[in-house]
């Protein structure tokens, strides 16, 4: 989420992200997968299967589709999803219209990655314990979370999100307990004007 739409979700509420998509209020929405996913994927191919929360129109969803058996992109707005199943299909992916806080039975422990892009920092930061946890229940025991975080190092101290910001302590802090850190590294290649404001993690659910 990038500032811009902002004023729209105070005045509005945080779960009415379909208002946004119907107004065309989309500027987190960049029409391409996230570079550094496309140059992670290169490297380490995505295996199994894979949910994408917050997935929009799943333009991550349909790069990581390339490589897993079976990718699920999760997103609360019938728009988004509707959106995203009127691109072409990749192989392997579906998408579904739900709340990543609430997940239906069948989804809690079935995945063996969870993909995270502009979800974290969209939500409000007192939730980001929930969503730390809707990580956890989402991964089978063993399950690995990449995660390109925006940081928005930059961020007047003032300045309300989302996007809201972070830093590598509070990350350390809110997932240190159901997660153990085996890469981290500043993106190569970003979406205009977020050069220096992402940080990559894999996280293995403990």
């Amino acid at each position: 989420m990038e500032r811009g739409a902002s004023e729209h979700l105070e005045a509005h509420g945080m779960s009415d992200w379909e208002e946004l998509y119907q107004a065309g209020e989309t500027r987190w929405e960049k029409g391409t997968p996230h570079p550094e996913l496309i140059a992670f994927l290169r490297r380490c191919p995505l295996r199994g299967r894979v949910l994408v929360p917050g997935c929009g129109f799943g333009h991550d969803v349909r790069a990581v589709a390339a490589t897993a058996d079976e990718v699920v992109g999760l997103d609360i707005a019938p728009s988004a999803i509707a959106g995203a199943k009127n691109h072409p299909s990749i192989g392997g992916e579906r998408y579904v219209r739900g709340d990543f806080f609430a997940l239906p039975a069948a989804m809690r422990g079935a995945f063996d990655w969870v993909f995270e892009h502009t979800c974290f920092c969209a939500i409000p930061p007192e939730r980001r314990d929930e969503y730390v946890a809707a990580v956890a229940g989402a991964l089978a025991p063993g399950g690995r979370l990449f995660a390109v975080f925006y940081m928005t190092p930059d961020m007047d101290p003032g300045e309300e999100g989302p996007p809201f910001g972070s830093t590598p302590e509070e990350l350390d802090g809110r997932f240190g307990g159901a997660f153990e850190t085996v890469a981290e590294w500043t993106p190569t290649g970003t979406h205009p004007g977020r050069e220096g404001r992402e940080l990559c993690r894999v996280m293995i659910r403990k």
